[in-house]
């Protein structure tokens, strides 16, 4: 069943118009017919505020070849290494730039085996985030130095153009944990090899901020290192009771009924309460200085009257603040690693199995609008209550055909157990309008490559995301030793 668009016959939904005379009053109508920013309080950004947003990864960078001239081996007399060599350190280099990242690149090539010795070692002193190995030979020493390279402990990414690599001497290290190798011409494979690098490292400096329970502690993710800070839900009651309805407030909230393509049930008050959530989670943020957040939002404020987080983690997904429900640390750090990976939020969902169409639903009440990327227009939305017919959230359209990607990390509680990441791709099929049926207000049907047993699919709270992904994630579980368990 596709989501209409159209208001529904009496009052349960109704144009932006009839919302706003329903509601009535020019307090609320006013602000969502202010376009000219001079007339309307400026709304205060959201951005992650925590030591990963602060944080430069840094990779050491080589290129291995022969000193001499290639003559007639491999790559042969016809490959210009030192025309290759200029285009791949300017074209890498200006990928490092806007990545953010510190690349130091080894002045000259690694002309023997003992040169590469002493690169590795002095790598291994400074503790980078990763190492990039660009190959411009095949003969000699420039496969051995890729396997200490591979060996060395370190993160490593291996980039060889065509030409410099047979089959023969990439196979003994293409799957061997810790790295990635690439045989291409195509250098934006290497560029994702250090977009890898620096997700690692975002992710291992970032703090997560966690509204749950009565005690303030911090603790750490094993494995990713990610830093939890844990308030008491307290806190976000006590600053939500303090938080006075603001321009801001109405500002945003007009911003959201003023864009959606209708409203249904959702009241003037739920819109505000909503988007009062958003600024208190943002101060709570900005407090702890975080760099995402994940709330345990039906134990803490389930039977509260305060405004369940749906617009706040909507909108802080939009900007690029990695924000879960129920405090679920895999999705938290599945959100992030999306973002930095693929510059796109996710939607983390409750799976529902639809066997008459070998369907897997997708179900939750939050979900962000920018699914194309933070930097696209947001797909159209509608407003809605929570499927517990409280409060506002906005429900967009996901886009029948799209390929999309289900990524769900599950953190390890031991040193010795690596985590796991459950990985599928597929297709958009439908969105499922609530009502008539019944579950979360975001209802997305998709379609996933070669699975067929949806009554068993593994797994909770995965995050779909626009994108055909799956191939770039395995990568990543190869590089930063995660078992990718592909479904």
């Amino acid at each position: 069943m596709a989501t209409t668009l159209e208001p529904a016959a009496g009052c349960a939904a109704c144009s932006r118009r009839r919302f706003l005379a329903a509601t009535g009053g020019a307090a609320f109508a006013a602000p969502f017919l202010l376009r000219d920013a001079a007339a309307a309080t400026a709304e205060k950004r959201i951005a992650p505020m925590g030591p990963a947003s602060k944080y430069v990864p840094t990779i050491r960078m080589a290129f291995v070849r022969r000193k001499e001239d290639y003559g007639i081996l491999w790559p042969g007399a016809v490959y210009d290494g030192q025309a290759a060599l200029r285009r791949y350190r300017k074209e890498l280099g200006t990928a490092a730039l806007q990545l953010g990242i510190d690349l130091a690149v080894r002045q000259h090539p690694l002309y023997s085996l003992p040169e590469a010795d002493q690169w590795i070692a002095e790598c291994k002193a400074k503790k980078p985030d990763g190492l990039l190995l660009v190959a411009l030979d095949r003969q000699q020493h420039a496969w051995p130095t890729a396997k200490k390279v591979v060996e060395s402990g370190i993160p490593a990414v291996v980039f060889a153009p065509v030409g410099t690599a047979f089959t023969t001497n990439t196979a003994s290290l293409a799957s061997v944990p810790g790295s990635f190798v690439c045989s291409t011409d195509d250098v934006t494979r290497a560029i994702y090899g250090m977009k890898m690098i620096r997700a690692a490292a975002k992710l291992r400096e970032m703090r997560l901020v966690v509204v749950k329970g009565k005690e303030r502690k911090d603790s750490e993710v094993k494995h990713f290192g990610t830093s939890l800070r844990y308030l008491p839900a307290s806190d976000f009651l006590e600053e939500y009771n303090r938080t006075p309805l603001t321009d801001e407030v109405r500002q945003i909230a007009a911003e959201y009924v003023r864009n959606a393509t209708r409203v249904a049930g959702a009241s003037k008050e739920d819109v505000y309460n909503g988007v009062k959530s958003y600024v208190v989670a943002r101060s709570l943020l900005e407090r702890e200085e975080g760099d995402g957040i994940t709330m345990d939002c039906l134990g803490a404020l389930g039977r509260t009257k305060v405004s369940l987080p749906c617009i706040a983690w909507s909108r802080m997904l939009d900007h690029g603040v990695p924000a879960a429900c129920e405090a679920d640390l895999g999705a938290a750090l599945t959100h992030a690693l999306v973002q930095f990976l693929f510059a796109r939020p996710g939607f983390q969902q409750d799976p529902v199995a639809e066997t008459s169409k070998d369907c897997l639903i997708g179900a939750h009440c939050t979900c962000p609008t920018r699914l194309n990327g933070f930097s696209r227009p947001p797909e159209p939305y509608r407003l809605s209550h929570h499927h517990g017919n409280r409060d506002a959230v906005p429900v967009p359209t996901w886009r029948p055909g799209q390929r999309m990607t289900v990524a769900d990390i599950l953190p390890s509680n031991s040193d010795a157990t690596p985590p796991q990441m459950y990985i599928s791709s597929g297709e958009v099929v439908d969105n499922v309008s609530v009502p008539p049926a019944g579950g979360c207000v975001v209802s997305v049907m998709v379609k996933l490559d070669g699975v067929t047993e949806l009554l068993a699919y593994p797994g909770f709270h995965q995050v779909f995301f626009y994108g055909d992904f799956a191939k770039h994630l395995r990568q990543y579980c190869q590089l930063f030793r995660i078992e990718a368990l592909v479904v």
